[in-house]
């Protein structure tokens, strides 16, 4: 069944708009050099948290579930900008943490990558490559 999530922006500056989901706000900015104040991030960089932090919703959900010895997580998304006019053709997406049992590490990967919703929708534009990067010594 569809359902329907909305967010809204708003402006708050010459440059920059403030954006609200639920309860929450974040303002959005271009850096000086593109003509803004630097109040926020810009929507393209947004979008590289977006994927980043509905993948980490994933795993950590994944963790907990199955309790998992895996903690101090970390995850950074890289993106390739080509094209005319300019878009993010390639995503990175790297995983760092303390754990011992790699194989139960990777399927926890998999998992938080299949429910992650940014990734599945980005997925039709742009390939992403998920890299589980070896454990962070205790």
């Amino acid at each position: 069944m569809s359902r329907i999530i909305s967010g809204a922006v708003h402006q708050v500056g010459p440059s920059a708009g403030r954006g609200t989901v639920r309860n929450h706000s974040v303002l959005i900015d271009r850096p000086t050099d593109k003509g803004g104040a630097d109040r926020g991030p810009m929507g393209g960089e947004l979008l590289l948290l977006a994927l980043g932090g509905c993948f980490m919703s994933n795993l950590l959900a994944a963790i907990r579930a199955r309790e998992a010895a895996v903690s101090d997580v970390r995850v950074t998304v890289d993106a390739t900008v080509d094209g005319n006019p300019e878009r993010m053709t390639a995503y990175t997406v790297r995983v760092a943490a303390r754990y011992e049992d790699a194989s139960e590490m990777e399927k926890l990967v998999t998992i938080a990558e299949r429910g992650c919703i940014v990734a599945n929708t980005l997925k039709a534009a742009a390939p992403i490559a998920v890299v589980l990067e070896d454990a962070v010594p205790a």
